[in-house]
């Protein structure tokens, strides 16, 4: 229901037209409806919201990548997300060029395949860092020579196996790298006019830095594309996270080494009667044969135990655990 003016309201209105001081023409202007252009050929299939999941899930990708590279570079490796986009695929293939590395890696158990585009002055850095360099890039450009697309090609699989953890919470990946393309003509796995999500990231290795190129068409996400909104992905990050990274935890402490020590007792001795030890030789100690031993794990006095022997092998049998964690 329209609101109701008082006399005076409608006074003062008869005499703003009647004055000219009101346009009815800009009044039904201001009315109309705004017209947006479409473009039929460039549809829009990826919103704000898909292309800022992509963001949060690509920033933790980098994060990853951060710390694993490292690993196998045995350089200081930063990666960063650059920007997100939503442009065709020719637009994509048209902005590469020769040589340039493309993996091609099956999305499994989503339908087609993404690119992963590393630059080339990183391709070099890698290779030049795997066989002992400091990590220079060239300075001419050249193809690659099949010794350094194998290496290149572990360095891929680290990447493509780093991609199951950010997009769990959208779908349980098993991606795979299916070959490395040098030309980009070889690399048409979609229609030149199809949609994709163009994911950039800055790679910093050393003093060097480069792109990373992620094409994801959309025909490859289009059955999850309801949950790559941030709501969605929140949430089930939320549910799973705590859970599984506390698990993860312990058991990652649980397989974890700690050095024990049984002290069978102290004993102090002058310079000159440790110069003169022979085999045979007793040395006497500050406890008694059948007193407790000290057990340590670490630094820290853990537990008393008696000695003893297990098979041929030495023992002791834990009598009283000290410090307890309540």
């Amino acid at each position: 229901m329209g609101e109701v003016l008082s006399q005076n309201e409608i006074d003062s209105l008869l005499k703003a037209l009647s004055s000219g001081e009101l346009d009815v023409d800009e009044i039904k202007d201001d009315n109309e409806k705004q017209v947006k252009n479409y473009d039929f050929a460039r549809p829009a299939k990826f919103s704000k919201e898909h292309l800022r999941t992509l963001e949060i899930i690509f920033e933790h990708y980098g994060r990853l990548l951060s710390t694993n590279l490292p690993v196998y570079l045995r350089k200081n490796v930063q990666v960063e997300v650059m920007s997100s986009e939503a442009v065709t695929y020719s637009e994509f293939a048209n902005a590469l060029s020769n040589p340039v590395l493309l993996g091609i890696v099956n999305f499994a158990p989503l339908n087609n395949n993404i690119i992963i585009e590393i630059a080339e002055n990183v391709g070099f850095t890698i290779v030049d860092r795997m066989l002992g360099g400091q990590g220079a890039p060239l300075d001419k450009a050249r193809e690659f020579s099949e010794i350094e697309l194998l290496l290149i090609e572990r360095i891929y699989n680290v990447c493509v196996n780093l991609l199951v953890e950010p997009w769990a919470s959208v779908c349980e990946l098993t991606p795979r790298l299916e070959r490395i393309e040098t030309n980009s003509q070889y690399a048409q796995i979609i229609s030149p006019t199809e949609m994709i999500a163009l994911i950039t990231l800055n790679i910093k290795i050393g003093d060097v830095e480069g792109l990373i190129n992620i094409c994801l068409p959309y025909i490859t996400l289009e059955s999850v594309m309801d949950k790559l909104n941030t709501k969605y992905w929140y949430s089930s990050l939320q549910e799973k996270d705590e859970q599984q990274y506390t698990e993860t935890i312990e058991a990652l402490i649980a397989r974890a080494p700690m050095p024990i020590k049984a002290v069978l007792g102290n004993s102090s001795i002058s310079v000159n009667d440790f110069l003169g030890l022979q085999v045979g030789d007793i040395i006497r100690l500050d406890t008694k044969v059948d007193q407790d031993l000290s057990v340590y794990v670490g630094n820290i006095k853990k537990f008393t135990a008696l000695p003893g022997a297990s098979g041929d092998n030495y023992a002791v049998r834990v009598t009283s655990v000290i410090r307890e964690e309540q």
